[in-house]
């Protein structure tokens, strides 16, 4: 009886010397954790899908600030489907092999690291569209956005394949156990990933953001002025239009989010001798990264009216119409 239950707690029962325990927990909390990870990646996957067709099938959104979006929503989307992974460790144990473990990981740390370079782009985007209207057209092009994005996935790919090569080369080096998914980047390389995707792109997002929120209050305050309306109509469209402003306040809410749903996991990486990252056993500050891609198509459906025009014509099948590209969503 004892030999049965003590089989029961392990995660490979036929490996009786190797294996992992499964953490004890009732069955209550484990259907609780099955159904809420079901519900957040499921509603992910469905949301971020819903922003990629949506981007990817009207012409009207294809600008240059929304292929930005789409970028984001692809990494999201990945991120979902990552979350299907967890899904199956409500038991705690990790039943997909060593190299899964480390592509899982892996994987997970390129979408992450592409998300990060999204956001500095679309800060780069809103500086340009609000600090320098008149050029904005010219400088920032659909041709340009699709380099910087191509590149942006390309070194991030690079980037993450240096960090994990002591794991890519030997999966499993660090696991204690069979059942467990446990990836380790030591201090330096630990160091060096804060700086570049955590630090640098931060500095970078704040102070471009504080320019364009300097710049949208000085034109705000310019434009309740008569002197100013005068002025304007004189030289000019030389301020940024509504339309620009309020994507300016939406991506920027986009951006706010993700630094707090980024930072306590850097935080803690930083205060860490290493950086591990262990699968069976998430900590919450890793689940608030995960969470984040699902937030940003509810932000999206608040904020822009054509993300929620888009879905009514794509859940009643009329994207299937002939010429429903053309249609007016804006």
């Amino acid at each position: 009886m004892m030999e049965i239950l003590e089989e029961s707690e392990l995660c490979f029962p036929q490996l009786l010397n190797s294996s992992c325990r499964k953490p004890k927990r009732s069955l209550t909390e484990a259907v609780l954790l099955f159904s809420l990870l079901s519900f957040i990646s499921l509603l992910t996957v469905i949301l971020n899908l819903l922003v990629i067709i949506s981007i990817s099938h009207f012409k009207q959104l294809h600008t240059t600030t929304n292929f930005l979006l789409l970028s984001l929503a692809v990494s999201d989307c990945i991120v979902g489907l990552f979350m299907f992974f967890e899904i199956f460790l409500t038991d705690g144990c990790w039943l997909f092999g060593d190299i899964m473990c480390v592509l899982h990981v892996y994987l997970s740390y390129i979408t992450t690291s592409a998300s990060v370079g999204t956001m500095v782009l679309i800060s780069v985007d809103r500086y340009f569209a609000i600090c320098y209207p008149l050029h904005y057209s010219t400088k920032v092009t659909v041709k340009a956005v699709s380099i910087s994005v191509s590149l942006c996935w390309v070194c991030s790919l690079l980037y993450n394949s240096l960090i994990m090569m002591d794991n890519l080369k030997q999966p499993g080096r660090y696991n204690s156990c069979s059942g467990e998914c446990v990836v380790v980047i030591n201090y330096i390389a630990g160091i060096v990933d804060l700086i570049l995707t955590f630090i640098g792109p931060v500095t970078v997002i704040v102070v471009l953001y504080m320019r364009v929120f300097v710049v949208a209050v000085s034109q705000a305050r310019a434009m309740r002025s008569h002197i100013a309306a005068v002025t304007q109509q004189k030289l000019g469209k030389v301020t940024a239009k509504k339309s620009e402003m309020k994507a300016a306040r939406t991506l920027g809410v986009v951006v706010v989010v993700f630094l707090i749903c980024l930072c306590p996991f850097y935080c803690i990486s930083l205060a860490s001798q290493d950086s591990l990252f262990g699968v069976t056993s998430l900590p919450l500050e890793t689940w608030l990264i995960f969470f984040n891609s699902c937030l940003n198509p509810v932000i999206y459906a608040f904020c822009y009216p054509w993300f929620l025009r888009s879905i009514k014509l794509i859940v009643t099948f009329k994207i299937f119409l002939p010429d429903s590209c053309d249609a007016s969503v804006l």
